[in-house]
């Protein structure tokens, strides 16, 4: 999986496994790929973690990322084991030497390392010198991390410099893209939980995006993974990066609404993400409006769509009618027009 040098920003996620227990870690990796998850990353705290990266790299559908603090000798295990790329705080692993013994393995194996600083690893006297935890202070102290791995001659090198708090993550991103052409991986540190993390994410790495920053995301959310993933993908389509399948538009209803549409908006979700092929509905946009009355013209841009009524629904197409249908027809009608665009 191509990171950077003009690749298609990809999504990321952590599996929140045992990653000694092999089974686990790989049926969680097998659900995060099927939601469309396109690089995992594992944690690797301990010897028997490194052994059992061995199985999880040899069967994951996904490339494997393996996190690595504080030990080197884990770092070198998990290589072995097959691992696709390391994240690495060059500065928590011990002397140059030991930062050397591990980049030489890498070199020997061409397998990146991904740089992670954070407002939670920042070493003190960055703190102290950038006086506390800055944007600068997080990108110097990833620029100075790097510059111990060119030291020995290595150049796969991916960075990571994130903070909870927005300003500070967005300013350290723009420090970086500014002083070095390294692929940037983007996310917020420990964004909370699914709804108050959601938004700091899309926040914050929607930002970035639109500046033109960032390779790869992660969405750190205190839930299920899949919902990172999801998370990703649906932000990489609202800011034009990629196209995964139709996007949806929906009304949030109001006094006219004369149809359940939460319930239609659910089921057309459902349909939609039950598409056998979605990619090649990449872009349709899909309407779904309240009512008959303004429906088709407030969603002219959408492709197709459909809007209800009392008891019935009409479906249109670039905001002409062409045909009106019962309540209970209006999913089927829709797809029907859907794969007339996919033919």
């Amino acid at each position: 999986m191509a990171v950077g040098n003009g690749a298609p920003v990809t999504v990321q996620s952590m599996t929140s496994t045992d990653t000694r227990d092999a089974s686990a870690t790989l049926a969680q990796i097998r659900r995060l790929a099927a939601a469309g998850c396109e690089i995992i990353r594992c944690a690797v705290p301990d010897r028997a973690a490194a052994g059992a990266l061995q199985e999880i790299c040899r069967e994951s559908p996904l490339p494997v990322v393996a996190d690595i603090h504080f030990d080197h000798r884990l770092a070198l295990a998990a290589l072995e084991s097959g691992a696709n790329c390391l994240r690495i705080n060059p500065g928590n692993i011990g002397s140059e030497r030991k930062v050397a013994e591990v980049v030489a393995a890498c070199r020997e194996r061409q397998v990146p390392i991904r740089i992670g600083v954070n407002s939670g690893s920042l070493r003190r006297e960055d703190a102290l010198r950038w006086g506390g935890v800055t944007s600068r202070a997080l990108a110097e102290s990833a620029l100075r991390e790097a510059a111990l791995i060119e030291k020995c001659g290595f150049g796969l090198i991916k960075i990571s410099a994130k903070a909870f708090d927005l300003a500070t993550t967005i300013g350290a991103y723009r420090i970086l893209a500014d002083q070095t052409d390294y692929p940037l991986h983007l996310g917020i540190t420990e964004a909370g939980p699914l709804i108050p993390g959601l938004i700091r994410s899309s926040a914050g790495i929607g930002a970035l995006l639109l500046e033109g920053i960032g390779d790869t995301i992660r969405f750190s959310l205190t839930a299920d993974p899949v919902e990172e993933v999801r998370a990703g993908r649906e932000l990489l389509q609202a800011v034009g990066l990629r196209a995964f399948g139709p996007v949806i538009v929906s009304c949030p209803t109001c006094g006219r609404t004369r149809i359940d549409l939460f319930s239609l908006v659910e089921e057309v979700t459902r349909a939609v993400a039950d598409l056998e092929d979605p990619s090649r509905f990449a872009g349709v946009k899909i309407a779904v409006m309240g009512c008959v009355v303004n429906g088709p013209g407030e969603a002219r841009q959408a492709q197709i769509g459909v809007a209800g009524g009392d008891g019935e629904g009409i479906v249109f197409r670039e905001g002409q009618v062409i045909r009106k249908v019962k309540a209970a027809e209006i999913v089927p009608a829709l797809l029907e027009e859907l794969h007339k665009l996919g033919r």
